[in-house]
């Protein structure tokens, strides 16, 4: 029995007996709880600390543990943050259902992060090691991110730049805590409140949270197949007259889809000639299964594309360093939000990155998770196939973590997502990802976290809630 298991049920334990005892009383000691589980005093303590931090028990030094005592006083009256802080930034609840936190007996297909198992935990633990060991362990990094590091996001877009065409370089690149965060200062950095952003629709959770959060107005364009019609893009920045699209050109989130070369340098086209940033957002780039990310920023000449590459997914979601690569005086204005926002990222951090992303192992890793995604990806969607046939998979992705599917119409996603999750599988529904209202039902599904072997437990519980739906 894994070590979490034993606190969750000592926990629950505790948390039964308190709530039948009057305030005051005495709990099981220690000692006799670690005889009734079988647990060692270190567990216990952890499912007593647990309880502690949620003000159900009080711990004496020498006397033992009691059932905590209630606030007997008034409840607080906060009805003056109301008036106070006036209306709402963003939705009521802007985090996604991609980061819940759910049982470990949980089938998950909501997640956007990658299992364990997938990300390159060995690597990573001891590159962690020597940067402990290290000078930037206590030290202060610079503020735009270590040089190295920043040479190397630089690099990787130079190896993809055409030939006659300047590359970035490391004065181009600015580190920054993770993809979300870049998000934001990009945002906050190149608009002002009020002012329209372009996106596709539907897109990136966190990407809608961001622009709202930013008090940036949404301008949406659909999708298409792979990519956006340019003419609707021309259309939205014309009429809006917005500075800002943001897009995902590679395996995008939700839908897994790419565009082609033609309709990315079309779409380059467009956000020139109105003199605007694409802000280029290559989250999958390491989860490509064929054929390798051949990002916009790369054939971009003249600062048009602001681009955005995450390690967070494809190293450990415990790494959170990421990247903006932008030229000129946005590259100053996002540079200046972040040193403000955050002075600098954790220089330990960058140079455990680094330290991953340089040793040859890390080039077998990326094509080894590569594969076992794509098998991954094919075993969900063959079985959705044969046993979810209410369930239209919209494409089979060429890389990334999801896939994307459409629901008979007239399907509740929401009352079908909390059908499943009482009977343990946990699936995200598809409004999330829309700017504004969604035009039929989806769901998007991770075939990246659970174990393939409960796939088609997975499966079963969909196609019959689903049956329940329509029936």
């Amino acid at each position: 029995m894994s070590n979490d298991s034993s606190v969750d049920r000592i926990a629950d334990r505790l948390r039964v007996l308190a709530a039948a005892a009057p305030p005051g009383s005495r709990l099981p000691s220690t000692r006799a709880l670690v005889q009734d589980f079988a647990a060692s005093p270190v567990t216990v303590q952890m499912a007593l600390a647990r309880l502690v931090a949620e003000n159900l028990v009080e711990t004496r030094p020498g006397a033992g543990s009691f059932v905590a005592h209630g606030w007997s006083g008034e409840p607080p009256d906060l009805s003056w943050q109301t008036r106070a802080l006036g209306p709402l930034r963003t939705r009521a609840n802007p985090v996604g259902t991609s980061l819940a936190t759910v049982s470990p007996d949980a089938i998950a297909l909501h997640s956007g992060y990658p299992a364990e198992n997938l990300l390159p935990g060995r690597l990573v633990r001891a590159s962690l090691a020597r940067a402990a060991r290290g000078p930037t362990a206590l030290g202060r990094p610079p503020a735009g991110g270590l040089p190295e590091l920043r040479a190397w996001f630089a690099g990787e877009l130079a190896h993809a730049t055409p030939r006659g065409t300047l590359p970035p370089t490391a004065a181009d690149v600015v580190v920054t805590p993770g993809g979300q965060s870049a998000l934001c200062s990009v945002f906050r950095a190149l608009a002002a409140p009020g002012e329209p952003i372009v996106m596709e629709s539907p897109t990136y959770w966190g990407a809608i949270a961001a622009a709202e959060q930013a008090g940036l107005m949404i301008v949406p364009v659909p999708r298409g197949t792979t990519a956006p019609s340019p003419d609707d893009v021309a259309r939205a920045l014309a009429s809006s007259g917005a500075r800002l699209f943001y897009a995902q050109p590679h395996f995008a989130n939700p839908t897994g889809t790419t565009w082609t070369l033609d309709e990315g340098s079309a779409l380059l086209k467009v956000v020139t000639a109105h003199d605007a940033f694409l802000v280029e957002d290559d989250w999958g780039h390491d989860f490509a299964f064929a054929h390798p990310v051949s990002p916009l920023a790369a054939r971009d000449t003249d600062g048009h594309v602001v681009y955005i590459r995450s390690l967070t997914k494809s190293l450990a979601p415990a790494l959170r360093v990421a990247a903006v690569v932008a030229r000129g005086p946005a590259r100053t204005r996002i540079h200046t939000d972040r040193t403000i926002d955050d002075l600098y990222v954790s220089g330990l951090l960058q140079t455990a990155a680094l330290d991953v992303l340089t040793q040859p192992a890390w080039r077998t890793h990326v094509r080894s998770t590569a594969r076992r995604l794509a098998e991954r990806r094919d075993a969900l969607a063959t079985l959705l196939r044969r046993h979810a046939p209410g369930v239209d998979i919209t494409l089979l992705p060429a890389g990334g973590l999801h896939l994307w599917v459409r629901l008979p119409d007239g399907t509740d996603p929401v009352s079908l997502t909390a059908r499943c999750a009482a009977r343990g599988l946990h699936i995200a529904p598809g409004h999330e990802w829309f700017p504004t209202e969604p035009p039929a039902p989806h769901l998007r599904l991770s075939y990246a976290v659970a174990d393939p072997a409960r796939f088609r437990d997975a499966v079963d519980i969909l196609a019959r809630e689903l049956a329940r739906e329509g029936g």
